[in-house]
């Protein structure tokens, strides 16, 4: 017997007067969510002031989201996009070495700091610092996202391995997650020190334990 299909349910709070669509309107929230919270983290970040600077009026906040964890879930899922996409087109790079291919991503996020004048960090970092304030599914995401990062270091390391760069002996997936783990402090360094030396600094240090 067929069955009528169910309408989707409309979604709470007003929506935006500037005439874009709901999924623009969305999607510029989370473009800003990403500004701010590189920036200032979950807790300084106030949602009017993200429904304010996109002209989305106050009160309308669950049109588009369900609740704050999960405008900053889609936040975060935005960023690893980005992020994912920058690390494939770096470390995957087959026109370089592969160690070159990890210099051009250090270089890479040192002129985006530097671009930024330090005032965005990772976003990934920062929300890590603030773990003991985050919804456990928060912390589950994080923790993916750190995950996946290190997979594509630890292939780019194997493939330095293949060329002969690195010792054969390398234990590629444990070098890749102590260079993320020692990376998100060198960034929170930079940032307060207004230098990229301590990103540069980390690295050097890194590349010399793979020799």
């Amino acid at each position: 017997m067929d069955t009528a299909t169910p309408l989707p349910r409309r979604p709470r709070g007003r929506p935006a007067r500037h005439g874009n669509s709901y999924a623009d309107t969305r999607e510029l929230l989370i473009q800003q969510g990403i500004v701010l919270l590189t920036e200032r983290g979950v807790s300084a970040t106030a949602l009017e002031e993200v429904l304010k600077s996109v002209g989305v009026p106050k009160g309308s906040f669950y049109h588009y989201f369900a609740s704050k964890d999960a405008f900053v879930l889609a936040v975060l899922d935005s960023y690893s996009a980005y992020l994912l996409s920058k690390l494939d087109r770096h470390l995957a790079n087959p026109a370089l070495p592969p160690l070159e291919r990890l210099h051009t991503f250090v270089d890479d996020a040192c002129a985006g700091v530097e671009r930024f004048e330090f005032r965005r960090g990772c976003l990934v970092g920062n929300l890590g610092q603030e773990v003991g304030c985050l919804d456990a599914s928060l912390q589950q995401r994080l923790e993916e996202i750190f995950c996946g990062w290190e997979v594509r270091l630890a292939e780019c390391l194997r493939a330095a391995v293949v060329a002969g760069e690195i010792p054969g002996d390398t234990d590629c997936p444990a070098l890749a997650r102590a260079f993320w783990i020692g990376w998100e402090g060198a960034i929170q360094r930079a940032r307060l020190m207004r230098s990229t030396e301590p990103m540069r600094a980390f690295f050097k240090l890194f590349l010399a334990a793979l020799r």
